[in-house]
C-alpha cells in the first residue's frame, strides 16, 4: 500500500518541480501560519522557532502593532520611489534609527532593502568618503550575495563558481579565541592578533589605500563567533591612526538580539558606519546603512540607492517594530532568555565532551561541537543529525560555522518561558541522542 503525502511533503515536492535548486534547504519546515515563537505547518502541527527565520524576527511573528501599521500604509500608497516622490515614513524611520543608533554628533541613514545591498552601500560610500580603494576583511565573515558583499564573505562554498570576484578586499584572520587561542590567555591572543593588524599594513596591503575595515562584532553565519573586547578596541584605534573607516555588519546581531540595538552598543565601540537589516522590519525587506553624518554626506548625489529605498509599507514596519521593541522592553528580555539557555547549554557542555563550545551575547548564542574535545577538530557530522531530530520533534533549529559544526538559536524574543523550556528540552534531547550515535 502506497503511503499517502503529508501537505508538508507534496509542498517540497512542488517546490523541488519549480524552485532553482541553488535556493537553499537549510530546515524542512512549511509554515502556514506563525505568531510568536510558533509556526503552524500545512499539516497543522505546531513548531516550536527557534531559527526566526535567520534572526528576522525577534520582535515575534507577525507583531499587532506591526500588522496593523502595515494595513493601514497599504491602504494609502504601496510605492513612488523616494527618489521621485518624497514621503514620511523614509524619514521618519531615519530619524528613528539617528536616536537609537547614534553615530558620534550627528548621524544619518539610508534605506535599501537588504542586508547585502547595505552592505554594498556602505563600501561605495567609505570609497568616496576617503577616496581610497581597498576594504579589509576577515575569515568566517558573511556579508551576503551581491558581488562587493558576496567577495567580503569567507566561506567559500557560497561563492562556488561564481568569480571573479570584487578587487582590492584583502582578508584577515577572524580573532577567533576559542578556535585559535592554544595555551595562550585572552590578553596574549588579542596582543598577538593586534600584531597581526598592524603586520598587514607591511605585508597585505598599502595602509594609505584602505578605506575601510569592516568586521562583524559577533559574527552570524561563521558560528556565532565574538570579537574580544581589547581586540575591538585596538581595532578601532589602528583605523583612527591610519585613516580608516571602521564598519560594523550588525544584520544579524542588531535589534535586540545581543540585549542592545546594536553589538557594538555593549562592546562600547563606536563604528563610524553601521549596517542594519533582518529584525529591523520583523520579516519585511528593510535595510539601513547609518553613519556619522559627514561620512554619509561624501556619497555622491544619485551614487548610492536604487528603486526600491525604503519602501514605504517597510518604513513603517520597522518604525512599528521599534516602537513595540521598545514598549515591551525586548533587550531585557535578550539578556533574561539569553542567561536561560546559556546555563541549560553549559550544564549540558559538562556532561558531554563533544561539546566543545557554548557561548552567546545577550539572547545570540551558539553550541559548537568538536571531536577529542579540540578546538581545531570540527565535527561536522553531529549537527545535521540534531537538526533534523529537532524538526521531526517539533522544533527548528539552524547549524553555523565555517564547518558547519556549530548550532545558533535565534528564537523570536517574545518566546514564553514554557515555550523556551520545550523548545530547550527537544534540543537536548536531539543532541544527547545524536552524541551517542556517532
Amino acid at each position: 500500500m502506497i503511503k499517502e503525502l503529508t501537505k508538508s511533503q507534496e509542498l517540497l515536492n512542488r517546490r523541488k518541480e519549480a524552485v532553482a535548486n541553488g535556493v537553499g534547504v537549510f530546515n524542512t519546515a512549511t509554515v502556514q501560519v506563525a505568531k510568536g515563537a510558533i509556526i503552524i505547518d500545512v499539516d497543522g502541527r505546531e513548531l516550536i522557532d527557534f531559527a526566526g527565520g535567520i534572526g528576522v524576527v525577534n520582535a515575534g511573528h507577525c507583531p499587532e502593532p506591526v500588522v496593523a501599521a502595515i494595513q493601514e500604509q497599504a491602504g494609502k500608497y504601496l510605492h513612488t520611489s523616494f527618489n521621485v516622490v518624497t514621503y514620511e515614513p523614509y524619514i521618519t524611520l531615519c530619524e528613528e534609527l539617528a536616536e537609537i543608533l547614534p553615530h558620534g554628533k550627528k548621524t544619518k541613514s539610508m534605506l535599501v532593502s537588504t542586508g547585502a545591498e547595505a552592505v554594498e552601500n556602505a563600501i561605495k560610500i567609505a570609497r568616496q568618503a576617503t577616496k581610497r580603494p581597498a576594504v579589509i576583511c576577515y575569515t568566517g565573515a558573511y556579508h551576503g550575495r551581491t558581488m562587493m558583499a558576496m567577495t567580503l564573505t569567507s566561506k567559500v562554498s557560497y561563492k562556488n563558481d561564481c568569480g571573479p570576484f570584487a578587487p582590492e578586499v584583502y582578508r584577515l584572520p577572524f580573532p577567533n579565541f576559542y578556535r585559535y587561542r592554544g595555551s595562550r590567555d585572552m590578553d596574549q591572543f588579542v596582543e598577538d592578533e593586534l600584531k597581526r593588524l598592524h603586520e598587514s599594513a607591511l605585508n597585505l596591503v598599502d595602509v594609505k589605500s584602505v578605506a575601510a575595515v569592516i568586521i562583524e562584532p559577533i559574527q552570524g553565519e561563521g558560528g556565532f563567533n565574538p570579537v574580544p573586547q581589547k581586540y575591538l578596541e585596538g581595532l578601532r584605534d589602528f583605523c583612527d591612526a591610519h585613516g580608516i573607516l571602521l564598519i560594523m555588519d550588525e544584520i544579524q546581531s542588531g535589534f535586540c538580539r545581543t540585549g542592545h540595538w546594536a553589538s557594538w552598543q555593549h562592546y562600547g565601540v563606536q563604528p563610524d558606519i553601521s549596517t542594519y537589516a533582518k529584525s529591523m522590519g520583523s520579516g519585511l525587506p528593510i535595510a539601513a546603512v547609518v553613519g556619522r553624518a559627514e561620512i554619509m554626506d561624501a556619497a555622491a548625489i544619485g551614487s548610492i540607492g536604487g528603486t526600491y529605498i525604503g519602501s514605504p509599507i517597510c518604513c513603517v514596519a520597522a518604525s512599528a517594530t521599534i516602537k513595540y521593541m521598545k514598549d515591551i522592553n525586548l533587550n531585557e528580555k535578550a539578556f533574561k532568555i539569553g542567561k536561560v539557555i546559556m546555563d541549560r547549554l553549559h550544564h549540558l557542555k559538562q556532561q558531554h565532551s563533544e561539546i566543545g563550545d557554548v557561548r552567546g551575547v545577550g539572547a545570540m548564542v551558539a553550541i559548537e561541537f568538536v571531536k577529542n574535545g579540540d578546538p581545531r577538530q570540527p565535527n561536522s557530522e553531529i549537527c545535521p543529525k540534531i537538526v533534523k531530530g529537532c524538526a521531526e520533534n517539533g522544533l527548528i533549529i539552524l547549524s553555523a560555522g565555517t564547518y558547519k559544526n556549530a548550532l545558533r538559536i535565534l528564537s523570536p524574543l517574545v518566546i514564553t518561558d514554557e515555550q523556551l523550556e520545550k523548545g530547550l528540552s527537544i534540543l537536548e534531547a536531539e543532541i544527547k541522542k545524536a552524541i551517542h550515535t556517532i
